[in-house]
């Protein structure tokens, strides 16, 4: 059966693997709740704290557990049946701890974040355990472990005469962040790659030169490179008045040139029946089509 009531923390598994953390929860919360000298011995304790107390570590234990101690209902004796039966726990995870803690290296990881959650996860282990991790052992840990390319960063690092490891793990922090940006510049384009600030104005000047030229010679010359000129040139040469440089000397050239660029544009049934017409021999030709049934085309 579930719990009905919110666990406030992670329920003691029955295999006891999370005893230790469990132990720390359940002593943090009954002294919030005031009920902290209920696991204590000799205490002055109530009876309703006691009972208080014991529903609060009922609802935090697993149910196999709830069976197994349905028996007792003092808070005092429940907490010693489950330290007796989960005390091992310490000295399983305290080996465990400390070999991690041996072969922990700041080279081994990517970041200063991963390496600072691995350092206080095994030092917190080894404090459950009752090891004494102090700040200076966490310092040194660091310092020692660097990579063998950052001696001088190391040494650097280690002038600076941090007094918390804290403080360590700040600057190191900062200067990933720094080398995280640097790189990203870096890579955003190839060095080199930045026009120099005289020869970007120059190729402007030059663009700018190049399309005033465009825009005037596309006035004169119109959108497929004809002469447009200005409208009173214009209004004189459709009138036959000639180029500027004046009237040409060879008149009846001009009227034969003009003569056949008017006759190229007419059909040449059309011409042909033109012709037929001034010989006064198009009427014989249209009563012939017409008692034949021919067509006038078939005649030019």
């Amino acid at each position: 059966m579930a719990n009905l009531a919110k666990l406030e923390f992670a329920a003691l598994d029955l295999s006891g693997d999370n005893f230790l953390s469990w132990v720390l929860d359940a002593k943090i919360h009954l002294r919030a709740n005031g009920l902290g000298q209920t696991i204590v011995d000799e205490n002055n304790a109530s009876p309703e704290e006691n009972a208080k107390a014991m529903i609060f570590l009922r609802r935090h234990i697993h149910e196999a557990l709830k069976s197994e101690y349905v028996v007792v209902d003092e808070p005092l004796v429940l907490w010693k049946a489950l330290g007796e039966r989960y005390d091992h726990q310490k000295t399983m995870t305290l080996p465990r701890a400390r070999y991690e803690w041996t072969h922990l290296r700041f080279q081994d990881y990517k970041s200063v974040s991963e390496y600072n959650s691995a350092m206080h996860r095994i030092t917190s282990l080894m404090r459950l355990c009752g090891e004494n991790i102090s700040e200076e052992d966490m310092l040194e840990k660091t310092l020692s472990t660097f990579h063998a390319s950052n001696v001088l960063l190391q040494q650097q690092y280690r002038h600076s005469s941090f007094k918390k490891y804290s403080e360590l793990v700040s600057c190191l922090l900062l200067a990933e962040q720094n080398n995280e940006l640097l790189l990203k510049n870096h890579q955003s384009r190839p060095t080199g790659s930045a026009p120099l600030p005289e020869i970007n104005a120059a190729s402007q000047e030059v663009n700018a030169t190049s399309s005033r030229g465009n825009i005037h010679k596309r006035g004169r010359w119109g959108k497929r490179g004809h002469w447009q000129g200005n409208r009173k040139n214009r209004g004189a040469r459709s009138e036959g008045l000639g180029p500027r440089s004046g009237p040409s000397t060879n008149g009846k050239n001009a009227s034969r040139n003009k003569g056949k660029a008017q006759m190229s544009h007419v059909p040449r049934n059309v011409e042909a029946l033109s012709q037929m017409w001034c010989k006064g021999t198009l009427g014989a030709h249209m009563s012939y089509a017409q008692a034949f049934g021919g067509s006038l085309s078939s005649f030019t």
